[in-house]
C-alpha cells in the first residue's frame, strides 16, 4: 500500500479513512505493511525453490500440472496455486493465459534474494512488527517438506518450538495483527448503540480481538453494554490462554464466560438459542467454516432483532489476488480448503468484500456494512486489506 493514491496521486488517507483510523494507517504502518508484503514473497521464493517447485516451472503449467510435475501430493494443490499467484504477483513467474486456469512459468533470470535484509530494516523501521517476521519464517521452513508430502501442515504449524510464536503473532503489540481487532472493534462501536450485548465471540483465539473490543467500548465508557460476554474457541489451549489473560484485564469490567465452540456444530446444543444474542463478533475466523452459508445462516438465528454481526477480517482485494498472510495460514487444511457456495466460485482463504456481500445477504441479513469504505481504499491503494463486514438483522431490537 503506497502512501499515495494510484489514482489521483496524492494522499488519500484523510479522506477517505475515518478519523478514529487515520493513527492506525500511519506511515510508518504502510512502511512496515510493504516491507513484510516483500519479505513473505522472498520467503515464497525461497520455499519454491528450495521444495522443487522452481524447478518444475520450466513450462507454463498450473498448480494440478506443476504437483504433478514436481511430485507433490495433490492435498497440497491450494498452497501451489497460491505460491503460483505470489511468484508471478512479485515478478517472479509470468502467467500465461491459456484456455483453461492460466498457468505460471519462472522467469529466468530472478535473482536470489535475502530475506533477512528486510528483517533488518523492519529492526529499524518498527521492532514491534517483528513477531510477524518470526512467525512466517517459522511457516517458510515448513514449507518445502510440507509441499513434499514429508509433513502435514496443521501438525508441523502447532509443533511446540513454533507454538510460541502464535501468542507474539496474535498480540496488540504487534501492529500487523492489532490492526485488525482494532478496526474491528471500532466498527462495532460505530454501529451498535445501547445495550450490544449479550455478546457471543466465535473463534477468539487468544483473546486478542475480545480485548480490542472491550476496550474500545471502555474508551467510550460503555463496556458494561457488552455483557454478558461469552468468549468462544475450538482449540483448548488457546481458550485456556484467553482466559488467564482475559479475566484479570477485563472481568471486572463485565461479566465474561469461557467456552469451547464449534462454529460448524448446531448453535442450540452448544448453549447458544435462538435469537438470544445482541452481537456476534469475530475477527479472521467466519471465512473458515466449513459450510459458510450454514455457518452464517446459524448466526442469523440466534440474533435478536436489530442485532449485528461483526466481522474483522482480511479481505482479498480481488479475486484470486494473494494476500502475504495467506502463506502461513495455507498451511492449516481447515484454511486452504475451498468453502460451499456463496453465489459466486471462490477457492479457500480469505473473501471479497463482494463475496462477503453475497454470503450476508443469502443468509437472511437486512443490510451490511464495511468500514472503512473498503472499495474506495482498494480504489486508490489496490493493496488494502483490512477491513470490517457488518451485517443487522431485520427488527427494531430492544
Amino acid at each position: 500500500m503506497p502512501i499515495k493514491s494510484v489514482v489521483g496521486g496524492e494522499d488519500e488517507r484523510p479522506r477517505l479513512l475515518p478519523p478514529e483510523l487515520l493513527p492506525l494507517f500511519d506511515d510508518r504502518f504502510v512502511a512496515t505493511c510493504d516491507l513484510h508484503e516483500a519479505y513473505v514473497f522472498r520467503l515464497a521464493l525461497g520455499a519454491a525453490r528450495a521444495s522443487g517447485l522452481w524447478d518444475a516451472l520450466d513450462a507454463p503449467r498450473g498448480a494440478a500440472e506443476a504437483c504433478d510435475r514436481a511430485g507433490f501430493p495433490r492435498e497440497v494443490e491450494p498452497a501451489v496455486d497460491w505460491l503460483l499467484r505470489e511468484l508471478a504477483a512479485g515478478g517472479a513467474a509470468d502467467l500465461v493465459q491459456t484456455a483453461g486456469a492460466p498457468r505460471a512459468v519462472r522467469r529466468e533470470a530472478t535473482p536470489e534474494l535475502d530475506p533477512s535484509e528486510l528483517v533488518a530494516a523492519q529492526q529499524e523501521l518498527d521492532p514491534a512488527a517483528l513477531p510477524s517476521y518470526r512467525f512466517v519464517a517459522a511457516a517458510a521452513a515448513i514449507y518445502p517438506r510440507f509441499l513434499r508430502g514429508e509433513v502435514k501442515g496443521d501438525e508441523a504449524l502447532f509443533a511446540p518450538e513454533v507454538v510460541p510464536l502464535w501468542g507474539e503473532y496474535f498480540d496488540n503489540a504487534n501492529p500487523l495483527y492489532a490492526v485488525n481487532n482494532r478496526v474491528a472493534a471500532l466498527a462495532a462501536r460505530t454501529w451498535l448503540a445501547g445495550a450490544a450485548g449479550p455478546t457471543l465471540e466465535v473463534g477468539g483465539g487468544l483473546g486478542s480481538g475480545a480485548a480490542a473490543l472491550i476496550e474500545a467500548f471502555d474508551e467510550a465508557g460503555r463496556a458494561a453494554e457488552l455483557g454478558p460476554y461469552r468468549f468462544t474457541e475450538l482449540a483448548p489451549f488457546f481458550l485456556r490462554r484467553a482466559q488467564r489473560r482475559l479475566t484479570p484485564l477485563h472481568g471486572a469490567k463485565l461479566p465474561l464466560t469461557f467456552a469451547k465452540f464449534d462454529l460448524d456444530a448446531p448453535f442450540a446444543p452448544q448453549g447458544v438459542e435462538d435469537g438470544s444474542l445482541g452481537l456476534v463478533f469475530a475477527v479472521n475466523t467466519m471465512h473458515v467454516a466449513r459450510d459458510l452459508p450454514a455457518a452464517l445462516a446459524a448466526v442469523h438465528r440466534a440474533l435478536r432483532p436489530g442485532g449485528w454481526l461483526v466481522l474483522g477480517e482480511c479481505l482479498r482485494p480481488a479475486p484470486r489476488v494473494p494476500v502475504y498472510s495467506e502463506f502461513v495460514f495455507n498451511l492449516l487444511e481447515a484454511f486452504r480448503a475451498p468453502g460451499a457456495a456463496i453465489g459466486r466460485p471462490r477457492a479457500g482463504g480469505f473473501l471479497t468484500a463482494e463475496e462477503w456481500e453475497d454470503a450476508l445477504a443469502a443468509a437472511g441479513f437486512a443490510e451490511t456494512r464495511l468500514y472503512p469504505d473498503v472499495k474506495a481504499m482498494r480504489a486508490a491503494y489496490r493493496g488494502f486489506v483490512v477491513g470490517a463486514v457488518g451485517a443487522r438483522k431485520a427488527g427494531a431490537g430492544r
